[in-house]
């Protein structure tokens, strides 16, 4: 009885799909790059909306223009990528780690960006309207003209760690 109980309980796994991310897929809305490591990739303008690249690695990936808006970042390492005028509208950014990166004119509108790292980051005229801002790290980040949170405060010339 107990052989019968384990087979079934194991063609349920086998069944329930994929058990890692294929991470040779091109780039897509709601492509599943969890896991994957992408460093170093060029994904100018791509549409990935949707897209999960939970605890992926994106470091030095030029993602400039690229539109990532709803899509799951959580624990991904974007070290030294560019992002400039990237859309992560109401993307899940939590705990992911854009140290050094380039995020200039970027909209994060609605993103949760609780526990996320901008360490020496650049977010300059940056959108973050409604983020949520959770224990984020702002260390050395450069916020100079970003649309705050609010909506309707934009951070001054030389906001370095903070929106002043």
């Amino acid at each position: 009885m107990r052989q019968v109980a384990g087979a079934t309980l194991f063609l349920v796994l086998v069944s329930a799909g994929p058990l890692w991310a294929a991470c040779n897929d091109a780039p897509a809305p709601n492509v599943d790059w969890r896991r994957c490591s992408l460093e170093e990739r060029r994904l100018v303008g791509v549409n990935l909306t949707g897209a999960d690249l939970e605890d992926s690695r994106l470091g030095r990936a030029d993602l400039n223009e690229a539109t990532l808006t709803g899509a799951d970042l959580r624990r991904a390492k974007l070290f030294t990528a560019t992002l400039k005028g990237a859309k992560l509208d109401g993307a899940r950014l939590v705990e992911a780690d854009f140290t050094k990166a380039d995020l200039a004119g970027a909209s994060l509108k609605g993103a949760d960006l609780t526990r996320a790292r901008f360490v020496n980051a650049r977010l300059t005229d940056a959108d973050l309207t409604g983020a949520r801002l959770n224990g984020t790290d702002f260390f050395n980040a450069d916020l100079s003209g970003a649309l705050w949170i609010d909506g309707r405060k934009t951070c001054l010339p030389g906001s370095v760690g903070t929106c002043q």
